[in-house]
């Protein structure tokens, strides 16, 4: 290894004085060009960091002297929609709820708007498909705890069940039977819920839990397990439940009981936006 710089015979080039068995390294400049875009890259990135958001701080990025923020340009674009539909966001809140599907104009905006809702703010609980989940109501049957007429989920979707923020919340409470009734009695109860719609069941059991069944739950559930819309009363003979129909889980459901929520929507929505997904939820092929 030599450190000599010299002369690269062949290409007339200043070499750096390094060679190893017998390969030189030629000094060879850079292209201007090249320089002078990486210079301008630089000042590029330097203005670039002073007038927008760039340096994270704590609790935020500086801010940048243009003051540009990407939420602001969503805002921005937002606002410009909203103003663009503003007429129809009216038409939604002053029409009668039952009209609305039918209007030629305020039925479309009304469904595809609501479509979008639910996909932003339905879907985690309900699915995509508003199929639900254990725990997470089915919207695309005709089973409602409160009712499935328009004016009724709007209602629901307004105020919300059993949340603690809204006082018109929906509210029903079915009580722990855990320590009220004996594991028999619990046992045969099950046996005649399952006999209310029909699945398989002990006939001895079911006709024992028959009177506990009286005793307990009709006031809520109907004789017959029909449910109350009035009370949120599920209904026991349809077989669709909520958190499953097997044994083991309706036995569960009487010892300790459910208590699912829902939050209010109201505040969180627009009205005319509360009223566009109840509009798309009613017209999913379940509503009353």
């Amino acid at each position: 290894m030599s450190d000599h710089k010299e002369i690269d015979e062949a290409t007339g080039t200043d070499t750096t004085g390094h060679e190893w068995d017998g390969i030189k390294e030629l000094n060879t400049p850079l292209p201007r060009w090249w320089l002078w875009t990486f210079y301008g890259t630089v000042i590029w990135g330097l203005a670039y960091m002073v007038a927008y958001p760039a340096w994270p701080m704590l609790t935020e990025a500086t801010a940048g002297v243009l003051g540009y923020s990407s939420r602001g340009e969503v805002a921005k674009e937002i606002d410009r929609f909203r103003a663009m539909n503003a007429s129809l966001d009216d038409g939604l809140v002053n029409a009668e709820l039952t009209e609305i599907a039918a209007h030629p104009e305020l039925g479309p905006y009304a469904i595809n708007g609501g479509a979008a809702v639910f996909r932003t703010y339905c879907a985690q609980c309900h699915g995509s498909g508003a199929a639900g989940a254990k725990g997470y109501p089915n919207l695309l049957d005709d089973d409602w705890l409160w009712g499935g007429d328009v004016e009724a989920i709007h209602a629901t979707i307004a105020h919300g069940i059993r949340n603690e923020q809204d006082p018109d919340a929906r509210f029903s409470e079915m009580p722990a039977y855990d320590d009220q009734l004996s594991d028999e009695e619990i046992a045969a109860v099950v046996q005649h819920v399952l006999s209310l719609s029909g699945a398989e069941h002990d006939a001895a059991a079911a006709t024992a839990g028959a009177e506990v069944f009286a005793d307990n739950c009709a006031a809520c559930h109907g004789d017959g397990g029909e449910g109350n819309i009035d009370l949120g009363a599920p209904n026991l003979s349809d077989a669709i439940w909520l958190y499953g129909g097997s044994p083991e889980t309706i036995e569960e459901t009487v010892r300790y009981s459910r208590a699912g929520v829902m939050p209010p929507w109201t505040g969180r929505l627009t009205e005319a936006q509360i009223r566009q997904v109840a509009v798309y939820v009613h017209g999913l092929g379940g509503g009353e």
